[in-house]
């Protein structure tokens, strides 16, 4: 069975003309998102996953579609394969059904490694850099504006956890959220590393 899904970033967007590619390639079940690329919540593609058995395939218009980043489409696959579904791509030649389609996805999967691997290469370059400078004017802070600015770029990507973020930054779990939350924004004790003051109370409360 061909079960199709496809997706929008907002209610004003126009799903009519991935329905009607779906539709020719006789998707059985078709369903549905209004959400950005990088949501996580995904109740649509949930049904589709969930219908799925072995032989079916997961048909999309585009890949940017499924995924809200290669990495998370390379696991989505893979999760796919160990299941015995499928992926097509109607715009991409992108189909793990076939053989050549496979190889296409062998190479997907390999730049994905590619740019974790560079990610993380960046990041430790960054924390040397880090250390370096604040040796030379005495004992480092936990943490500190590099570090900071690493940190929520990192939690605002959805496929890092936090534990690992924080084990490569070298600080505790516990100091990282102190500082970022679990969307990468900044919290109001990292303020002072951000060069921002924190904002004032009103003068009401002050006199109360």
């Amino acid at each position: 069975m061909l079960i199709g899904y496809m997706r929008v970033s907002t209610g004003e967007q126009n799903l009519d003309l991935q329905r009607d590619a779906l539709e020719r390639v006789r998707c059985e079940r078709i369903y549905e998102d209004v959400c950005s690329g990088r949501a996580t919540e995904r109740p649509g593609l949930a049904k589709a996953l969930d219908v799925a058995r072995d032989g079916d395939a997961l048909v999309v218009w585009k890949l940017d579609r499924v995924g809200r980043s290669l990495t998370h489409v390379v696991g989505l696959v893979s999760d796919l394969k160990m299941r015995g579904v499928g992926l097509k791509v109607l715009t991409g030649d992108v189909d793990t059904t076939t053989a050549t389609g496979r190889l296409v996805f062998g190479i997907f999967a390999t730049l994905a490694e590619f740019e974790r691997d560079l990610i993380h290469e960046r990041t430790m370059a960054g924390l040397a850099a880090a250390r370096a400078r604040g040796r030379a004017g005495g004992r480092p802070r936990v943490m500190t504006k590099q570090k900071l600015k690493a940190a929520m770029a990192m939690m605002a990507d959805r496929d890092n956890a936090a534990r690992d973020i924080a084990a490569q930054l070298g600080v505790s779990l516990s100091t990282l959220y102190a500082y970022v939350d679990a969307k990468g924004q900044p919290r109001e004790q990292a303020t002072e590393l951000l060069g921002k003051r924190a904002p004032r109370a009103s003068t009401r409360a002050q006199q109360g």
